[in-house]
């Protein structure tokens, strides 16, 4: 029978991770949404060099540091800490950037559908050229947080505002960019082998 109170090496490994985890996180969310460390340090009280070393790992995250980030960035304490999303504590998945969009798996499974929030920062004024697009297996359904989504699908040109949704086969061209002037947060759901989404719009008596 383990002993009361000792901490398992395990459990210090996981808490090793989620702090890790933590400065990457930071600095993925501010360069997202445009904002200076200056800026962020006038909005949270907390110094600039201080909010550098918390994104260089040179700080331990605190909670007194981590609420006001949170405030701040508009995003759940558990975003930052890396809170897994999928149910399972063992989890802490990583945002990662490509091509400057932020973007944070919400999903740990190989197989299947892969789920997303992806953070598009600010279009700039002199930006308005049509999305590049790609083609590929699989399908695709957005729904958009907040900002404004522009979405090439062949030649049709969506804009899709907070709360709105689309679904398409991904073997249409598409592309997808900014079409606002702040940043754009949205849900991507994307199955590979072209799995899609099973949505009940009401019980299956009809009530």
């Amino acid at each position: 029978m383990a002993n009361e109170g000792v901490v398992d090496d395990g459990d210090d490994d996981d808490l090793v991770t989620v702090l890790t985890a933590v400065g990457p996180r930071l600095r993925a969310l501010r360069r997202a949404r445009g904002t200076t460390l200056a800026r962020l340090s006038a909005a949270t009280g907390i110094s600039a060099s201080t909010l550098s070393r918390l994104e260089s790992g040179q700080r331990r995250p605190t909670l007194e540091l981590l609420l006001p980030l949170a405030r701040a960035h508009g995003v759940p304490l558990d975003e930052l800490v890396g809170a897994p999303a999928t149910g399972d504590p063992r989890v802490h998945p990583r945002p990662f950037t490509r091509q400057g969009n932020t973007y944070i798996p919400l999903t740990r499974y190989l197989g299947g559908l892969h789920a997303y929030k992806i953070i598009m920062p600010a279009r700039r004024a002199a930006d308005n050229a049509r999305p590049g697009q790609q083609v590929h297996e699989g399908h695709e359904w957005l729904y958009v947080l907040s900002g404004r989504l522009w979405l090439a699908l062949g030649e049709h040109d969506l804009i899709l505002a907070g709360g709105e949704a689309a679904e398409f086969d991904t073997r249409v061209p598409h592309g997808f960019a900014n079409a606002g002037e702040r940043p754009v947060e949205f849900l991507s759901l994307f199955g590979a082998q072209g799995e899609r989404m099973h949505v009940r719009a009401r019980p299956a008596d009809g009530r």
